[in-house]
């Protein structure tokens, strides 16, 4: 109220005017809009001064579809055309203030991760090729174990020719593998044990298990005097190492992959939102249950059912909470989509997400060679490349926290608890 106010009186010009309009995206209530027409009054200020709030805005939007959708089409295209023109910035220096952010949304306890799959790399896990071709291996040794004449070398070269000729997506070829490895009998079972068989046993030992990065994921997870801070984990890996540290740092936990859990208010909520397959199976209860989101028909039933308790997990934390994103590319559509919905709305960026920035020397150089001749001409793409990419994270609501070396994420981690 005292800015519109100082805005009339020191801009004389203003009283031609027979009317002037002020438009907030926050609400107005009947108390302000009293309290300033009052003020106006004692101000001397005669000409009309209307006042548009987020009500009056949502309802002139409703009548004229078309032409808001127009307007905020235009409105992105500028900010998308500001992005790639501004110039370089420090993005470190940006990044340290973003650090101390996150340290007072961390302070408040409102706040959660959204871990993918480089986390669980960090500690020697597969990727996702590496799995499929494991299981491909797998596929067909199951297939020709009667054949005396393939051999584990011809079916490694089946595999690596199979790969380079068709290129199915990864979605496709784990529907493919899931229909090869069922057999028509105990199907879910048969597929879930081979996974994890496969899973656990391509993890690369020379890398320790409770990685530096699971380690400082692990140690945000612990309770202080003041409560728990981290109110849950998403996670979109099948494996159990987070479970794991947590379980040798004592802190209480409950691993959700299902519908219908109970949960104890006072254990950190671990969702498991494509699934879970532990190494210890043992150790947990209706596995069975868990939807799996591996091959292309589970991904295809998350994506079309709005209401899947995965999906409402996800949408409700992104909601309620700051969440910080490790490890994901953040390419997965139906993230991207429960990010768009969770945005409307708002102006803000309530998340973070740790993303991989292309240095000039790995993006000029490969394997030691130039591939690249104009040094100068593409710092300039690649400092557009990454405020485009930063433009259209903030739409979603996210924030990007960049990094060079994977090495930098848990040094970043460790620095919010400070």
């Amino acid at each position: 109220m005292e800015q519109v106010l100082r805005i009339l009186q020191r801009n004389p010009e203003i009283e031609p005017f027979e009317n002037i309009l002020f438009i907030t995206s926050t609400p107005i209530s009947p108390r302000f809009r009293e309290m300033f027409e009052k003020r106006m009054l004692d101000q001397n200020i005669h000409f009309k001064v209307v006042l548009w709030g987020s009500e009056e805005i949502n309802k002139i939007v409703s009548k004229n579809k078309k032409e808001a959708n127009d307007i905020a089409n235009n409105l992105f295209s500028l900010r998308i055309e500001s992005a790639v023109v501004q110039v370089s910035k420090d993005w470190e220096k940006e990044r340290t203030e973003k650090i101390e952010i996150l340290k007072l949304l961390y302070k408040k306890g409102q706040f959660s991760f959204f871990l993918g799959a480089g986390v669980s790399s960090s500690a020697g896990m597969p990727d996702w090729n590496t799995l499929l071709n494991s299981l491909f291996v797998t596929y067909l040794t199951n297939e020709f174990d009667n054949e005396t004449k393939i051999l584990d070398t011809d079916i490694n070269q089946i595999v690596e020719r199979l790969n380079e000729m068709d290129e199915p997506s990864a979605l496709m070829a784990a529907r493919y593998l899931r229909k090869g490895l069922d057999n028509s009998v105990s199907e879910s079972e048969i597929f879930n044990k081979t996974i994890t068989e496969n899973l656990y046993k391509l993890r690369d030992v020379s890398k320790k298990i409770d990685s530096d990065l699971i380690l400082s994921i692990t140690e945000m997870c612990m309770p202080l005097r003041t409560g728990a801070k981290i109110k849950s984990v998403i996670t979109y890996n099948f494996d159990d190492l987070i479970e794991r540290q947590l379980e040798k740092q004592s802190i209480r936990h409950h691993s959700i992959y299902t519908d219908n859990e109970f949960i104890d208010p006072d254990e950190l909520l671990i969702y498991h939102v494509h699934g879970f397959l532990p190494e210890d199976v043992k150790a947990y209860e209706s596995l069975d249950k868990s939807t799996l989101v591996f091959s292309e028909e589970g991904y295809h039933l998350m994506y079309s059912d709005s209401y899947h308790w995965s999906n409402l997990v996800q949408l409700s934390n992104l909601r309620d909470n700051n969440c910080l994103m490790v490890g994901l590319s953040m390419t997965d559509p139906n993230l991207r989509r429960l990010l768009d919905i969770s945005s409307r709305n708002s102006d803000k960026t309530r998340h973070f997400a740790f993303m991989k920035r292309l240095t000039i020397d790995s993006f000029t150089s490969k394997e030691g060679k130039k591939v690249i001749d104009n040094i100068d001409g593409a710092k300039k793409f690649l400092d557009r490349h990454h405020n485009l990419n930063e433009e259209i994270m903030r739409e979603l609501g996210v924030s990007i926290i960049w990094y060079t070396g994977y090495d930098e994420i848990p040094k970043l981690l460790t620095e919010i608890i400070k």
